[in-house]
């Protein structure tokens, strides 16, 4: 029986459960992480409104394991030797036949004074702190950002900062509280959210001017303080920052044989297939791939990743040469609690859908769909 070990429990772990099931009834799985547990991330835009609670975006594994069978391993995994075949865990070893790292990326936490900010997708605990810092402001000056990793152009995520920008300047206006408030966007980009595309750049800036949010582009990063951000190009005032850096590898990574890129993520080609290394695939935030530089970095493209990384680990297994590539595409909706802005984008074309209630309701509805499967 082929052993096959999994590591991560997010969008690009779970993918790759269930195409190896749907794959091959045989195989054995087992999955390695903390928690049995899903945290939905796209939901946490909505913590702050208070449309979305810790117990919404949180989903137990154990039924999903147990109709896929597959044997969960808690612990956080710390390092990876003999090729990949010995995952180390704080909890114990693991062997394999083959392994798909699937553990995410970690943010970059360098500037002076991040720790000021808060970096909305480290999780719903910081999403909460943002509900709860709002609940304590009745005015103020609050600032939103983000910026990328300069040695890995797609290990960055903006799109959820722009969906908190919105989504805030909505919730304002619907407490009555907007006029009290000054909202600024800020990014060392000239054109934040240019991966996007550039109709979708022209659209998000006709936005945050529509609702008289400033804008700070442009300008490396220096720092944070208690009374604001500062950057090369001067410091404005902000009560609240929100800054989601750019991201680079786990830290466990630096105790293993993985090839790394320049930005620190494992070197990975078309197939998803670790370079240099046998039977270990990665897919989703953990990997650095080939294609674009505006592949993003979402849960859509760690589904894709996933889904070929199972194919081709199994073909691999086999004994024939892994073929499965992915398809490059970024979709998103972005939500600001009562509309939604569509983006797609491919190898051949870019759309950029204007913001209307159908995307916002379409949005919410996908998080129903997608989330039942593992319920």
């Amino acid at each position: 029986m082929k052993k096959i070990t999994i590591i991560g429990a997010g969008f690009a772990g779970l993918t790759a459960v269930r195409e190896l099931r749907k794959l091959d009834k045989s195989v054995e799985i087992t999955l390695i992480s903390p928690v049995a547990e899903l945290h939905y991330l796209p939901g946490i835009i909505w913590i702050p409104s208070g449309r979305r609670q810790r117990e919404d975006l949180v989903i137990s594994l154990d039924n999903y394991f147990s109709r896929m069978k597959v044997k969960f391993h808690q612990g956080n995994v710390t390092g990876l030797r003999d090729g990949g075949r010995v995952v180390e865990t704080d909890n114990g070893e693991i062997t394999n036949d083959g392994l798909i790292i699937g553990s995410g990326g970690r943010f970059i936490k360098k500037l002076p004074g991040i720790e000021r900010a808060i970096t909305p997708c480290e999780g719903i605990t910081a999403a909460e702190k943002i509900r709860d810092r709002l609940k304590e402001m009745q005015g103020g000056n609050i600032a939103i950002g983000f910026a990328g990793n300069p040695k890995e152009p797609s290990a960055m995520r903006g799109g959820p900062m722009f969906e908190f920008l919105f989504g805030l300047d909505t919730q304002l206006r619907q407490e009555g509280l907007r006029d009290n408030f000054k909202l600024t966007f800020f990014s060392p980009a000239p054109q934040p959210g240019n991966r996007l595309g550039p109709k979708a750049v022209k659209g998000l800036l006709e936005e945050m001017k529509k609702r008289n949010i400033d804008t700070h582009l442009g300008h490396k990063m220096k720092g944070f303080s208690e009374t604001g951000v500062t950057t090369e190009g001067g410091e404005f005032p902000a009560d609240l920052i929100l800054f989601m850096p750019g991201m680079t590898g786990n830290k466990w990574f630096d105790n293993s044989e993985l090839p790394r890129s320049e930005g620190g993520l494992i070197k990975a080609d078309a197939q998803c297939r670790v370079e240099g290394m046998k039977n270990v695939y990665v897919a989703g935030d953990s990997g650095s791939f080939p294609g674009p530089d505006w592949m993003p970095k979402q849960a859509h493209m760690a589904d894709l990743q996933a889904t070929a990384a199972a194919k081709n680990l199994l073909t691999e297994l086999d004994g024939s040469t892994p073929s499965e590539t992915f398809k490059v595409e970024l979709v998103c909706i972005v939500d600001s609690n009562s509309k939604g802005m569509l983006v797609s984008r491919n190898e051949k074309r870019a759309l950029t859908l204007p913001a209307c209630r159908m995307f916002h309701w379409m949005k919410r509805g996908f998080e129903w769909w997608y989330l039942k499967q593992y319920r």
